[in-house]
């Protein structure tokens, strides 16, 4: 089985808990993604075998390249994509694809070609078409504001991505003798899409125009002990509340850790920050802050009394799986709409806008910390499934067997 994306570590998370599945249930599995140190080592430190694609995604995230050059920043992934995929799966009866457009239609595509079996995964259904909601707007082309039809933007997506990605990966799929696809999304989409969300925070709304397979998010238990200092911490007062905003390099907010300390401790609350994609680091040592890198999320989860994030499909699982208040800080993409699924559900709060001051992330942990807030989230965690790689797993083998 080859898993095949490119993206942030919430792209890559998933595909570590569904290859751990996959290898429970006799299959051999390997990952193609970003050649980043975090990846190689999450999935060394499993035994999954990792093909690197492409240039560092944590590179191209903290440089912030300018939308214009997407589609040339797209052409070099596709590039890679039918580069390292090729080879990858050489032998292989299944391929799942997932991140970026391109990446996954590259990736498809290398399977159209060697005739293997092929399934595209979302990990937010944002990207699948719903007469329901509006799609997802690109960088440097936002939705008309004259046009308020979900069906009629859903169209105009079709077209971005067309515009955006079409030439790159059409380009490299007559290089290799297939003929060019006409839409660029509905070839990456194709006829049964399965979505990896939980039901419960991510519910699947029919009608549709197609069949989607919700599968559950990919979760594994996470067996990794927290680091013996951070253990020390938290067990020295009462539940801090975590900060941490994974893959994303806040640009916007550039004395985000001091904002978000001082907010936290006007809560009379300790608080353990990751360093993340921004490095996050506080400016002088105080004893009510520990600053963590790498850490297991699941365990760090259940002894926090709040998660303040970024939205991340896989961070709001962990925190809800745990039962942990959350303040979600949206910066981009699926996440303003994490954000207002915790909110609905009143497992936590949704800040305004990717900024947080003082004020504004003060009065979000007052709704997190609120005594109904911890109640909910604690009945929620009861709801939220953790067999969604399992059951992924299990369907994987029996349309190859």
């Amino acid at each position: 089985m080859l898993l095949s994306t490119y993206g942030s570590r919430g792209d890559v998370e998933p595909l570590v808990a569904l290859a751990l599945r996959l290898r429970a249930l006799g299959a051999q599995v390997r990952v193609c993604a970003p050649p980043d140190e975090d990846f190689a080592r999450r999935l060394a430190g499993v035994g999954v075998e990792m093909v690197a694609v492409g240039p560092s995604a944590r590179a191209l995230t903290k440089a912030a390249p300018p939308a214009s050059t997407l589609p040339q920043r797209a052409a070099q992934i596709v590039a890679a994509q039918f580069e390292a995929v090729t080879e990858a799966a050489e032998g292989c009866d299944a391929l799942v694809a997932t991140g970026v457009p391109s990446a996954a239609a590259g990736a498809l595509s290398i399977a159209e070609k060697l005739g293997i079996h092929a399934v595209s995964v979302t990990f937010q259904q944002l990207t699948l078409p719903s007469p329901h909601r509006p799609p997802l707007a690109y960088p440097g082309r936002p939705h008309p504001p004259e046009v308020t039809d979900n069906r009629a933007l859903w169209d105009l997506d079709a077209r971005s991505i067309d515009a955006l990605f079409g030439e790159a990966v059409n380009t490299h799929r007559a290089s290799i003798g297939l003929a060019p696809v006409d839409s660029l999304r509905d070839y990456v989409i194709g006829d049964r899409p399965w979505l990896a969300t939980d039901p419960f925070l991510d519910p699947w709304q029919e009608p549709a125009d197609f069949d989607v397979v919700q599968t559950g998010a990919w979760t594994v238990p996470d067996e990794r002990p927290l680091p013996a200092e951070l253990v020390a911490f938290l067990d020295g007062g009462e539940p801090p509340v975590y900060v941490g905003f994974g893959s994303m390099p806040m640009h916007g907010s550039a004395d985000v850790a001091e904002v978000a300390v001082e907010a936290v401790r006007a809560q009379g609350r300790r608080a353990v920050m990751a360093r993340g994609w921004a490095d996050l680091a506080l400016l002088e040592g105080r004893e009510d802050c520990f600053v963590v890198g790498e850490a297991n999320h699941q365990a760090l989860f259940l002894r926090v009394a709040a998660v303040v994030h970024h939205g991340g499909a896989g961070t709001t699982t962990t925190a809800a799986l745990a039962g942990a208040p959350q303040v979600v800080v949206p910066q981009l993409a699926d996440q303003p709409y994490w954000a207002g699924r915790v909110a609905e559900l009143g497992i936590g709060a949704a800040h305004d806008g990717p900024t947080p001051t003082f004020a504004s992330l003060s009065a979000a942990l007052g709704t997190a910390l609120a005594p109904d807030t911890h109640a909910r989230a604690t009945a929620a965690a009861a709801t939220v499934r953790g067999d969604g790689a399992e059951v992924a797993a299990r369907l994987l083998l029996d349309a190859v067997e």
